[in-house]
């Protein structure tokens, strides 16, 4: 495998190479891209992408903040491409009007995937319009094929999102990459490093992603005791304070908040919140979710010395929490993974992965460091 990384910053410097070990002759089959929603929804840019990669599958989509390397930017597009040697890949998409389709049609493409060889699927999903845990089921159609990715974002204005799949990006679209081969090795990690606080209470009444009662009490008047001052600030405050859902001993999902309903006193997350549910408010520590983003990254590792691509997919609200301190983050997870290992990613409305390394089945996660990661022997 060779990589190379480039990144649009405007007009006048065009797409610049940050680093690059591709010959002339490498042909490069895919490349993963990731920028600001006004970039990525641009034919202008695709299209240029395209011209540099003629042969390859472009895949991408807009985001919360973008990763290249140890480096983190808002403003522009970075890119990744890629040339296997002894590997090859299958994109698919598809543009999904209707929501309550979504796990169907998740299901039917991972169908589409299911080849010899088949080792790890890579997923996108456009951040607004979908519940991620209706696509994590349709993804655990294939139950010994592990699944990663994430939904993608805009800056946390939670308004568009775009999914880039071989035209530039749109809405409605979720685009899967299937990596095949003998030579294949793929990993993947996901912690999270929050902490539950208060006492545990019961989801009382909810539908879906939507919750309308704790404890018999309305969702929204209670959330909003807990949250003191930052009750002000909702919805966008409820990215600092997730839930923990918990239905057996073994499994705790987190809940990132999405909007809220004043009439109903509902409270809308980014995943399914089943009724009967155990809950605690959760908030973080800037130092345990750095922490956990290098554990999530050593569930994942593969080889020290053979080159390697690491796609990492974090929650935009640990961005939010540790600010200015984010780099650290990504610098851990460098660290984790060692330096042959290349470094693309986002921050996203949502994270898609098996719970760790020992499980294929995979779920909708919150507030997570979340990753995957590709070498060829």
């Amino acid at each position: 495998m060779k990589l190379e990384q480039i990144c649009w910053k405007n007009a006048e410097k065009g797409w610049e190479v940050i680093k690059s070990e591709l010959d002339p002759s490498d042909q490069v089959q895919l490349v993963i891209a990731f920028g600001h929603p006004d970039l990525c929804k641009s034919a202008e840019h695709y299209d240029s992408l395209k011209s540099r990669y003629p042969d390859a599958q472009i895949v991408g989509g807009s985001t919360a903040g973008n990763v290249l390397g140890t480096s983190l930017s808002d403003n522009d597009i970075v890119a990744t491409a890629v040339h296997l040697e002894k590997s090859h890949i299958k994109v698919i998409s598809e543009n999904i009007k209707d929501p309550s389709n979504l796990q169907q049609a998740a299901s039917d493409m991972v169908k589409q995937l299911d080849k010899p060889d088949l080792k790890h699927i890579f997923v996108l999903s456009d951040g607004i319009h979908f519940n991620g845990s209706e696509l994590a089921k349709g993804l655990n159609t294939l139950s010994d094929v592990a699944s990663t990715g994430g939904l993608v974002g805009d800056q946390a204005n939670f308004k568009n999102t775009y999914v880039i799949a071989n035209n530039p990006g749109q809405e409605n679209l979720v685009v899967m990459v299937g990596f095949y081969g003998k030579n294949l090795h793929t990993g993947h990690g996901c912690l999270a490093g929050w902490g539950e606080f208060g006492i545990d209470r019961v989801i009382t009444k909810s539908t879906g992603n939507i919750v309308y009662e704790i404890d018999n009490q309305p969702a929204l008047e209670l959330y909003k005791k807990y949250l003191g001052e930052f009750a002000e600030q909702l919805p966008a405050s409820g990215l600092r304070f997730p839930l923990s859902i918990r239905q057996d001993e073994n499994r705790t999902l987190i809940r990132t908040l999405l909007s809220v309903n004043k009439e109903e006193q509902s409270l809308t997350f980014a995943g399914d919140v089943p009724e009967g549910s155990i809950t605690l408010l959760m908030k973080g520590n800037v130092d345990d979710l750095i922490k956990s983003a290098g554990e999530a990254a050593k569930q994942a590792r593969y080889s020290d010395e053979k080159r390697g691509l690491a796609i990492i997919i974090s929650c935009v609200g640990r961005k939010l929490l540790m600010d200015q301190m984010t780099c650290e983050e990504i610098e851990t997870v460098q660290d984790s993974l060692g330096q042959n290992t290349w470094i693309t990613g986002f921050y996203s409305y949502g994270e898609i992965s098996p719970f760790n390394k020992n499980f294929k089945q995979c779920n909708l996660h919150n507030q997570t460091m979340t990753l995957m990661t590709i070498y060829e022997d």
